[in-house]
């Protein structure tokens, strides 16, 4: 899931609903250097591969949102478990810290509007590294939320070559499953796409693309599930200087 690069661009600066005023919040300007390499489990309800990184609307579905003429939804309902490898703000160590976004894109996002997203901190962090992750994911995420929340929860996280699977409170709130789908030319290396941009991060390993297996959130009324749908993992790696911050 993600919106087009002309976007991001517009709105790299701004402080923006949800992750920029939280960002805003936790950060003291000139005063900590910081750095971040994670892993992503990640899969969200378009087909494979997601067309959001290509256009400025997400697939559309036609469950039970029809519209006149049979013109469906376009939407984009995601789901990601992450693991720092490496990282820190400051003097806050981020080396292992776990943490979950899902949301909805929503219907078009060529002005950087999305509809919401909740970000779900693992019990094990700490308020310093909570405090550090509210400054370095809205650079790789720049967006306007409609809807913007936190929370805290279990994250599980497993990554293999030919297989992922995270879960959010053993499975009871969320879930991402992913496995290879057996389409490569040498079976022992993984499906890879190079040279796209994953949103903000100015450079990351490629998207390992393996289809979801399950993708759900399953908490409130927001909740959705989706299988046999987009999925990758990616490694991705920002820092403040890249940033601009």
């Amino acid at each position: 899931m993600r919106r087009r690069i002309m976007v991001m661009g517009v709105l790299g600066g701004a402080a923006l609903l949800g992750f920029g005023l939280l960002a805003d919040a936790g950060e003291t300007p000139g005063k900590s250097e910081w750095k971040m390499n994670a892993t992503i489990i990640e899969a969200c309800s378009c087909p494979m591969f997601c067309q959001c990184y290509f256009n400025t609307k997400p697939a559309v579905h036609t469950e039970g949102h029809a519209h006149h003429g049979g013109e469906g939804t376009h939407f984009c309902k995601f789901n990601m478990g992450f693991k720092v490898n490496e990282g820190h703000h400051g003097d806050t160590d981020l080396k292992g810290a776990k943490f979950w976004i899902a949301g909805d894109l929503g219907g078009d996002y060529s002005e950087g509007k999305m509809d919401w997203a909740h970000l779900t901190f693992d019990k094990a962090l700490t308020a310093q590294q909570r405090e550090a992750l509210l400054t370095i994911v809205p650079k790789v995420y720049p967006a306007q939320w409609s809807s913007f929340t936190t929370g805290e929860g279990e994250v599980s996280w497993k990554a293999g070559p030919d297989a992922a699977h995270a879960t959010l409170d053993g499975g009871k709130s969320a879930e991402v499953k992913l496995e290879a789908s057996g389409s490569a030319m040498n079976a022992k290396e993984p499906v890879v796409l190079h040279n796209v941009r994953y949103w903000g991060a100015p450079k990351n390993d490629g998207f390992v693309l393996m289809p979801n297996v399950v993708e759900a959130w399953r908490v409130g009324d927001k909740a959705f599930e989706y299988k046999g749908t987009n999925g990758f993992m990616i490694t991705f790696e920002i820092d403040s200087k890249s940033a601009g911050t």
